[in-house]
């Protein structure tokens, strides 16, 4: 399971940040990690990543463009390509999952990148930007 998780970290990383400073792949994996201490999110990394629609046949094929993280259900392949920019997502992965590194994102469960503007930002506190990504947290 823990296996798993730190999978889905690195991954998740590695499409969303692996162009970004090392702080902002550690935020990316902080969002992931604070959506799962959230009750209103599943409670484990990989089902947070890969909530959203899927198709009424299965469950396991996400509806394309419509799930948390874009990248996985964009209906390109997951595989990383870069090897080394993959590892570093793992280091990432890890230092996050373990609770090893400081929460830059201030608690944050979302982000978007900072050219776009998406309706539930005005529902949200916003915390920091790093780098191309905007943080916001969710209140209760």
């Amino acid at each position: 399971m823990i296996e798993a998780a730190l999978v889905c970290l690195a991954l998740n990383g590695y499409h969303e940040a692996r162009d970004q400073p090392i702080v902002g792949q550690i935020a990316v994996a902080q969002v992931v990690m604070n959506r799962v201490a959230d009750d209103r999110y599943p409670d484990n990394a990989c089902d947070v990543i890969k909530q959203g629609e899927t198709y009424s046949w299965t469950k396991d094929f996400p509806v394309r463009h419509r799930c948390q993280f874009s990248w996985y259900c964009d209906g390109k392949s997951d595989k990383p390509k870069d090897p080394d920019a993959y590892n570093k997502a793992m280091m990432v992965a890890h230092g996050v999952f373990y609770g090893n590194v400081s929460d830059v994102v201030e608690g944050a469960t979302h982000y978007h990148a900072y050219y776009v503007l998406p309706d539930w930002a005005k529902t949200k506190t916003r915390t920091v930007r790093i780098d191309s990504h905007i943080f916001y947290r969710w209140e209760h």
